[in-house]
């Protein structure tokens, strides 16, 4: 007798996140939107070079995603098996929590990173409002700093689900909390190439 393999339900916590990813998205947007119409209105729109710290930052935070996905396929499957029941950490090597461990350091490295980024701005004399330009920048990097707080508070939750727990339920917190880390990844090198281009 054929047996039909259904496909288990998105869990709840990855639903929610896939609903605060549309609302983020489109937030960033209009932010975006209205600094390429801000530009457009101002003929002396005043451009400054943005620190050379926030490309190594992107090879951070780009690092630490990587870092993650590693991680998480030493403790389970890909996404369209983490309805089945596993012993995870019974069963599975210690090494998802080294990569684990890197995540979370790169993680504190990239905010690192970001702040100082905004201290080399201001000791050239960049502030929050010294023109249109540098308020977007400010903005834009604190608000993605600030998502970024929460994803991190998101990863330190699911490590405590998975030291303390077993079976499917850990590993979907894990699946949400990298779902959307993974988009803060990408975030933010939407974020740096809308800077470069227009402050």
């Amino acid at each position: 007798m054929s047996m039909v393999k259904r496909m288990s339900p998105p869990s709840a916590a990855r639903t929610g996140v896939w609903v605060g990813i549309g609302a983020i998205t489109m937030s960033f947007a209009a932010y975006t939107s209205a600094m390429v119409v801000r530009h457009g209105s101002i003929p002396e729109w005043q451009h400054f070079t943005l620190p050379p710290i926030l490309y190594w930052n992107s090879l951070v935070l780009v690092a630490s995603s990587v870092t993650l996905e590693v991680a998480r396929r030493r403790i389970g499957g890909p996404f369209d098996r983490l309805g089945h029941s596993e012993t995870l950490l019974a069963t599975k090597s210690r090494e998802w929590l080294s990569w684990y461990r890197i995540t979370l350091a790169l993680s504190f490295a990239f905010l690192v990173g970001q702040y100082l980024a905004w201290q080399r701005l201001a000791s050239e004399g960049v502030y929050l409002a010294t023109s249109p330009s540098s308020s977007f920048f400010y903005v834009l990097t604190a608000l993605h700093a600030l998502h970024l707080v929460g994803g991190l508070a998101a990863l330190v939750y699911a490590l405590r689900c998975l030291r303390s727990d077993d079976g499917p339920r850990p590993v979907n917190v894990l699946a949400a909390a990298a779902l959307y880390w993974h988009f803060m990844a990408v975030l933010w090198i939407y974020l740096l190439v809308v800077l470069a281009l227009w402050v």
